[in-house]
Formats: C-alpha cells, structure tokens, sequence
C-alpha cells in the first residue's frame, strides 16, 4: 500500500500579493520570496485550455490548450492541482461536443479519463504522467507534503455509485500507489489536507457495510455529510461525523494558517458569506465582516443584468482570491462576452481596522483573447509559489 508516514498537512504559506498602486495585494512575492500564480482551467466553445492569473501584476492570461483533450471534445470532473512548481490536471470525463459557436451546445459523454498532465510553470511546457490507477470524475483532491491524494469519485459512465478506492502520486518516483479504501462510497466530495491528514468531505455516499436488505443501497444524510480522514502517520481512515453537515456536497474547501475555509456548495458557489470551520466543535460558523449577497456588489463595472459564471478560490497568505466571471450583453445586444474580475477576502482582517473585501478587474492579455465569448469552469483552481 501507498504511505504518507511522516507527512504534514500543510498549506502555502503566502504573503498577501500585488505591487503597490497596481496589484492585488501589499507586496508582490509570497512568503517564500517568490512570486505567486493562480492557474484554472476553462472550455472556450469545444475546447479547454489552462489560465493564469498573477496577483502581483494583476493581469490574466491564456496558457494554451490541454494536450491530449481531441478537438471538439471537453474535459469535466477533473481535478486541477499545485505540486511544487508544477500544476496537474487529473482524471476527468471526455465529452464531446456538438454545436455552432455562440449558440447551445450539446455534449456527449465518451469515458472517465485516468490520464494525468503536468503543466512545468518555470519552464512553460506540457508532459503526461503516469495514468491513475482507477480511472475517476468528480473525485476527492489535495496536495500532501509533496504528493498528491486522491480519492473516491465515479469511474464509469453506467450507474452513479462512487468509488472508495484511494492512491497517492509521487512526483519524485513518478508513480501511483494504492492507499486503503475509504469505508464509503463517496463522488462529488471534496479533498484537503489540514492537521496532518487527508480530508475527504462530503459528496453522495454510501457505507460499504452489507446492506440489511440484499440490493439496498446503505446511503443515508449520515454518509453525505460526514468526512472521511487519512491518517498520514498511521496510514489509516477515520470518520468524523457531521464535519460538512449539509445533504448537498460542497463546492470547495481550503486551509488558511490552520484553518478551514468554505463559501459555497455544489448547487451554490456561493451561499452569501464565507464559513470558518470549527474543529473542536465540529461546526461551520459565518466570519465577520463577509457576508454579502452577491460578490458582483465589489465591482462599480458590471450593468445589472451581468450573470456569474464561474467562481473558484484560491489561497495565497492569508487572502481568499475568488476568480469569478461575468456574463454581459455585447454591443450588438445579441451577442455576449465574459468579464473577469476578482475578489479577495483577508481572513486576518481586523474588524473595523481595514476592509476585508476588495475587487480587482484583471488586464487582460487581449492578444490571446482571454475575454471572448463565454468561458465554463469544470474544475477548481490552485495558486503555485515560485522561488525566487
């Protein structure tokens, strides 16, 4: 079996970023003395290709397309996340897609990806890695002192039971181990490491146990809201019941200086306020100063008819980024363009001292066409910390 023995949860110590009068943020390196990058990738039409944004300058821009994606196809369910100086897009679900630009689309599922790419930010180039062991969509995900966990999710396209299947990735060996199994079910959760263990949160999920009734499923509120552990140390699973407490799966969940952080959940990306998890208590609570019903209130720029679509977080020192985006009418009236613009929450703001919320509107690298047409989120985002 793989093992984590040894490691530590930890997440990316980072300072606050952005220049002075031009960034986001007080000062333009991370905690590492480096500068920091946002990466998320996106469907432009019948195609997915990887973004960036960089607090420091404030600008966003285009990387390219994910190889190995066959044109007119998209990927969805995949997980995107930051080893290192490298970012891996994992698994997902192939769909190819039919429709004329600008107009509906309609996807077809083709099969769960077991592929995985690596994306080098020093040195801008593309590489494919070993294959997971269990092909999976919408699967548990998170860095673990130098690894990568993943966990649960579907691996076919017949039927909606999850796995509980578990490996780890070794980036240094270049290979996939198996962990134990989970003692669910579990897709649609959501991955963290915190306190020295890999969080595996809520999702649709059924117990492993023997049914009483032979084909009944054993899926209760009880599964869907608890979370499952590894123990890093131990290389074990343990339950912590209740830890998400809703029926619907979450959207994400981040660890900020040894706490955890939501904003929404699969349904909502954003429920009007930001969660700080409790653990001792085992109880999400809203923190002060962040509640707001729509986070396009922080931007002066957008007409009201402006529709969200997209919003992912990331973590960089003590700031919550929100990359979010905004559909609005062209100058036509008949066509519509994707305004970028990102949000940010100081989880160490002191109450009346200085704003917890800011907005930024991005510069965007027009030459690469970042804003035409609508852009669709399958994937959340991670930040990468470069050495100086």
């Amino acid at each position: 079996m793989g093992s984590l023995e040894g490691d530590v949860a930890t997440s990316p110590s980072l300072s606050s970023t952005g220049s002075s009068g031009t960034g986001a943020g007080n000062d333009s390196h991370g905690g590492g003395g480096g500068e920091v990058r946002i990466y998320a990738c996106f469907a432009h039409g019948a195609s997915n290709s990887l973004e960036c944004y960089e607090p420091g300058a404030n600008t966003w821009r285009r990387v390219g397309g994910l190889p190995g994606v066959p044109h007119g196809h998209v990927l969805k369910g995949f997980a995107v996340v930051a080893v290192a100086e490298s970012v891996y897009v994992i698994g997902g679900r192939l769909c190819r897609r039919d429709g004329a630009p600008g107009g509906d689309y309609r996807d077809t599922d083709v099969g769960v990806r077991a592929d995985v790419l690596r994306y080098d930010v020093r040195r801008g180039e593309w590489r494919c890695c070993a294959p997971l062991l269990v092909p999976r969509v919408d699967f548990a995900c998170a860095p673990c002192r130098g690894r990568i966990c993943v966990a649960g999710g579907l691996c076919s396209l017949s039927g909606a039971r999850g796995t509980a299947a578990a490996e780890v990735y070794d980036p240094e060996t270049g290979r996939w181990s198996p962990l134990p199994d989970m003692s669910t079910l579990r897709y649609k959760c959501v991955g963290v490491t915190w306190q020295g263990g890999f969080h595996v949160v809520g999702g649709f999920a059924e117990s492993t146990a023997p049914a009483a009734t032979p084909g009944e499923a054993q899926s209760s509120a009880l599964e869907r809201s608890s979370a499952e552990v590894f123990n890093c140390g131990r290389g074990v699973w343990e339950i912590i019941p209740g830890m998400w407490q809703l029926d619907v799966p979450p959207n994400q969940i981040v660890a900020v200086a040894g706490r955890l952080f939501s904003s929404g959940d699969c349904l909502n990306s954003w429920k009007g306020h930001v969660e700080v998890y409790d653990g001792e208590l085992n109880i999400w609570s809203v923190m002060d100063h962040s509640a707001l019903s729509d986070l396009a209130l922080l931007a002066s720029n957008l007409p009201p008819s402006a529709q969200q679509l997209y919003l992912t977080m990331a973590v960089v020192g003590t700031r919550l980024f929100f990359l979010a985006g905004y559909e609005i009418a062209g100058d036509d009236d008949e066509s519509f363009r994707t305004v970028s613009l990102v949000h940010s929450y100081d989880t160490s703001a002191a109450p009346g001292l200085a704003p917890a919320w800011s907005s930024f509107q991005p510069k965007m690298d027009h030459d690469n066409n970042v804003e035409d047409g609508s852009k669709e989120l399958f994937s959340q985002c991670c930040s990468v910390q470069l050495s100086s």
